[in-house]
């Protein structure tokens, strides 16, 4: 079982840009190879993500109106969003929303999970503080042929080489996969 996330990112640095928009991403071309999402996700068993990420998937994919739209990736994988705000159900997912601590959240994920991987969708921030308390395992980034200049970094933490060891390094379409075990806070 690891921890993981996995996200794409523009060769800056960006996960979105600065109006949390995506835009950027469906604009490169995968040169029809397959996407491996489905590959990666058949061994999440829970996920995380933060408020601004779950509005984004509300707003984009219509899924309140529309719950067949997360309900079609996802299916009944439980998933924790993470909110200061009171935010719409989807009706239909395994949702449960959180504030606080992530250590708390990631051992009721890794129960639910039963053996199976935790991915965490973002945002960084909320990656940053699963890093920061040495509960993330593996950076998988879908670098895209694109900058931003601006906007929300893929991780706005320092992790030094000490702590990240590249594991692998493919290709899909104009995207370079990159894979990165990450060790734990040094002190």
């Amino acid at each position: 079982m690891k921890t993981q996330y996995y996200t794409a990112t523009t060769i800056d640095g960006y996960i979105a840009d600065q109006d949390n928009s995506l835009d950027w991403l469906f604009q490169v071309d995968d040169g029809g190879d397959a996407n491996p999402f489905g590959e990666f996700f058949a061994g999440v068993g829970a996920f995380a993500m933060g408020a601004t990420t779950y509005e984004w998937v509300l707003a984009h994919e219509n899924a309140v109106e529309e719950p067949e739209k997360w309900l079609s990736p996802y299916g009944d994988t439980p998933a924790w969003i993470f909110t200061h705000r009171e935010l719409p159900r989807i009706p239909g997912a395994n949702l449960t929303f959180v504030r606080g601590e992530v250590a708390p959240v990631h051992r009721d994920m890794v129960t639910a999970a039963a053996g199976r991987n935790v991915w965490l969708v973002g945002g960084g921030e909320l990656v940053g503080a699963f890093a920061d308390a040495g509960l993330l395992d593996e950076l998988i980034l879908g670098v895209a042929p694109a900058t931003l200049g601006a906007g929300a970094p893929v991780l706005p933490r320092r992790l030094d080489s000490k702590r990240l060891t590249l594991t692998s390094v493919t290709r899909l379409g104009q995207f370079a996969n990159l894979r990165y075990e990450v060790g734990p806070p040094t002190s």
